[in-house]
């Protein structure tokens, strides 16, 4: 016989269980536009590439003939490409002709993980760098390569020239691993305005609005800028950065996205305030460096068909700096909404 008594479900049971289905559908509704933002590749750049040891910044060129040069496969460590064992600088070649890219579309180069450090040129023009070059080495073998290909560094009609400047200290060197290729994104989810890649920087806490660029260093957003050459720095820095705005822009409500910053910042754009980030609590305790950076862009603020800019105060207090997490560009509410809101 039985004990005569039966257990019924506490009513709060139903309710926790009601609510985690809520959060699952809800992580669900996440991942969906997480995925729907994906890219697609449009040009493989897993083949042989030109190589040669050493550094010279003429290699850079798209005019240069590097046909006496090495091939090497990609991508590959290059200890097994029959240079084993060394240790030093080296450049990456490829030519491709440019009437396989798609026009009007935002292009990406992917090169994948590299040991220790690059920079990326395309056509003669730096596109993008990871790590820090000696005297102030700082490898990042461990970080993954996407770089913006600005669409006025591509010739459409012919040929194109990727230039790829690495530096290896120990074991596997080169264009490592990864999915080599030129990849473009979902255009319904593209920035009308991509603003990741090259910025320029300077620490401190001033920065006259007329200053030379020239005065200032470039850093790569987003990316902390401790593997950057500022390794261990904690404090105040500025980010700038100039960019073209199109005549036929949308009318619609703009936003300006600048991913997450370590840990507060004040944003400026032409000049003008236009957001600010701070919860006011100290190191340990403070969440704004995991906070998305989205501000409202007031209407007329922009100068279509001119040059524009952008500059950001951060104040960093520690572990991580800086710009640290993208997207960063110019896009409508609407789309932020829909794709970029739980990146």
């Amino acid at each position: 016989m039985g004990s005569g008594f039966v257990i019924y479900p506490d009513p709060l049971y139903f309710k926790q269980t009601i609510k985690n289905l809520k959060q699952i559908a809800f992580i669900i509704l996440i991942l969906h536009s997480i995925l729907s933002f994906g890219q697609e590749k449009v040009l493989d750049l897993r083949t042989d590439w030109k190589f040669r040891l050493g550094d010279r910044s003429s290699w850079a060129s798209v005019d240069l003939d590097d046909s006496n040069w090495e091939e090497i496969n990609v991508p590959s460590n290059w200890e097994d490409e029959g240079f084993h064992g060394y240790d030093g600088y080296a450049w990456y070649r490829i030519s491709f002709d440019g009437r396989d890219l798609p026009k009007n579309k935002t292009l990406y180069l992917h090169l994948g993980y590299i040991d220790d450090v690059d920079e990326a040129y395309f056509n003669g023009e730096l596109i993008g760098f990871t790590g820090y070059f000696p005297p102030h080495f700082k490898t990042a073998y461990k970080a993954k390569r996407e770089y913006l290909i600005p669409a006025e560094y591509i010739n459409f009609e012919g040929k194109n020239t990727i230039a790829v400047r690495i530096f290896d200290t120990v074991h596997e060197g080169g264009i490592t691993r990864g999915n080599v290729g030129i990849y473009t994104i979902n255009p319904d989810a593209r920035m009308l305005i991509d603003l990741m890649g090259l910025w320029h920087f300077k620490t401190g806490r001033s920065a006259m609005k007329n200053q030379n660029f020239e005065t200032w260093k470039q850093i790569m957003a987003a990316i902390p800028w401790e593997s950057q050459g500022f390794n261990r720095y904690d404090g105040y820095a500025w980010y700038r950065k100039s960019f073209y705005v199109p005549k036929e822009i949308s009318d619609d409500e703009l936003v300006l996205i600048l991913g997450k910053i370590d840990d507060f910042d004040e944003t400026y754009l032409n000049e003008e305030i236009i957001g600010e980030t701070n919860d006011g609590r100290g190191y340990g305790i403070s969440m704004s460096f995991n906070k998305l950076r989205v501000y409202d862009i007031p209407e007329g603020l922009l100068k279509k068909g001119e040059m524009n800019e952008i500059r950001i105060f951060v104040e960093d207090m520690g572990n991580t700096g800086g710009m640290w997490e993208g997207p960063v560009g110019i896009t409508t509410r609407d789309k932020y909404y829909r794709y970029f809101r739980f990146r």
